[in-house]
């Protein structure tokens, strides 16, 4: 530990430092387009776990696609990891909100070659087990097994995100079932799958049951409730997301004829939230029954935005990621996300103590055009690779890096927890980046309160030097 004059004396540089130090989020990004022909209206990038040298990206028609990023040139493998177009909706234009939407890997995949996607068939939506071949680990086995179906009786409001949480439960992102005003009041209704976030444990090979009901699922064993439901009240959530650091799940919900909404529920907090939808549309009222408008029964979202043209509002919200990747260690635990139809893409921190948010940052000039000729838009999702860099999906048929505005975007090797800066060394530079947070979260909040204070300076000092 520092003597107390050197570390005044260290403080007091740091200090003075942030005069001249950018803001946390004064770091710049930029795109680097890694493909940019050859995918037919992908809807969402992966990566399966631990897995550098691969991304995997969905095509509305029922593919699984391989890019290949061992080179310096991303390179989209020609043959299809899975295609299971033959059971899968026809969803071949932008307009329609069908097709293979959502794919998870098992967090054990490693080893049980086990993964699952969300697609739609003819009036279902349906969650199904496949494996990947175990003589090309490029290729996935073509027959797989159904774990969950139900009805759906119009062709949007899909919903179709699906991920494994920090817990280990495989999470499923339904919507309303569509057309306006979720007129079976499908998202307040617990019997229904509709406007739902599920919750299951799924088995490991065998035959059915697929899945088990996890432990603190909320509605269990009610007769007039589905096991299933981890929360409800939901329209459209398109894209959601588990911050890898801190578990903490964020869900993008489409809006209706006004609002868009990101919901957030705190890591190891309580299943059973309302989230509002039919009666509410973001923090307005819309007059419609099915739960009490400002009921403390209700969880607001965290963030909103008005349906209006320009840089502060949209008309159809793509969910996001918190980024937690090395490459740019000012941006760590910035969350991003967009608008669809407004090609805008934006980014903020969350405080969940104070359910406050700072450092809200228009990106648009940033995100297109990227380095390469040609334009970012059509942003209907973000993703991750193992490293926890980001990624964005251009419905075009493009997938982009988002990269420092310097450098090639490669992630350096992990940095120690206190190496704020990733340069090897905890020093002045550290303290300073963790100053400027104070009293916030985000970069500098090593103990993971989502408070940077006393005890995060306790722990950068302790690994000073």
């Amino acid at each position: 530990m520092l003597k107390q004059t050197a570390l005044a004396a260290v403080l007091i540089n740091a200090v003075a430092a942030l005069a001249v130090a950018p803001a946390a989020d004064a770091q710049t990004v930029r795109t680097k387009r890694i493909i940019n022909t050859g995918l037919s209206l992908p809807t969402y990038v992966t990566h399966a776990p631990g897995d550098e040298t691969r991304l995997f990206v969905l095509e509305k028609v029922g593919r699984i696609r391989i890019i290949d990023m061992t080179s310096a040139t991303p390179t989209l493998l020609a043959t299809s990891f899975l295609d299971i177009n033959a059971i899968v909706d026809d969803a071949t234009t932008t307009s329609d909100e069908r097709g293979l939407l959502g794919l998870a890997f098992d967090p054990n995949y490693t080893k049980n070659g086990q993964f699952y996607v969300y697609y739609t068939n003819a009036g279902t939506n349906n969650v199904a087990r496949y494996t990947r071949s175990t003589a090309n680990p490029n290729v996935a086995n073509a027959t797989g097994v159904v774990m969950m179906t139900w009805s759906d009786p119009f062709s949007n409001h899909n919903g179709g995100w699906i991920d494994f949480g920090p817990d280990g439960n495989l999470y499923i992102a339904v919507g309303d079932g569509g057309s306006a005003n979720d007129p079976n009041n499908a998202a307040q209704n617990l019997t229904s799958r509709l406007g739902k976030m599920h919750r299951i444990k799924p088995s490991i090979g065998g035959a059915s049951p697929y899945y088990t009901i996890p432990a603190g699922n909320p509605f269990v064993g009610g007769a007039t409730t589905d096991d299933t439901i981890w929360a409800y009240g939901l329209r459209n959530p398109w894209r959601n997301s588990f911050d890898r650091d801190t578990g903490d799940l964020w869900i993008g919900d489409v809006g209706q004829n006004a609002v868009e909404e990101i919901d957030f529920q705190l890591a190891g907090a309580a299943g059973g939230r309302n989230y509002g939808w039919r009666c509410t549309e973001g923090t307005s009222n819309t007059g419609l029954t099915g739960c009490t408008f400002g009921s403390p029964s209700l969880t607001p979202p965290i963030h909103v935005y008005n349906h209006v043209s320009g840089t502060g509002g949209g008309y159809s919200l793509t969910g996001g990621y918190v980024y937690r990747g090395c490459r740019m260690p000012e941006l760590q635990g910035t969350y991003f996300f967009a608008d669809y139809v407004s090609n805008n893409v934006w980014s903020f921190r969350y405080n969940a103590a104070t359910n406050t948010k700072t450092e809200f940052t228009l990106r648009n000039s940033q995100i297109t055009p990227s380095l390469e000729a040609g334009v970012v838009n059509q942003i209907v999702s973000f993703g991750e690779d193992a490293n926890g860099e980001l990624y964005i999906v251009d419905h075009g048929g493009q997938i982009y890096k988002i990269v420092p505005s310097t450098g090639d975007g490669t992630c350096a090797p992990p940095c120690a927890p206190a190496d704020l800066d990733c340069d090897g060394t905890v020093g002045a530079a550290d303290l300073a980046i963790m100053l400027s947070n104070w009293g916030g979260s985000g970069t500098g909040d090593l103990n993971g309160d989502n408070s940077i204070e006393a005890s995060d300076l306790a722990i950068l000092l302790g690994a000073w030097g």
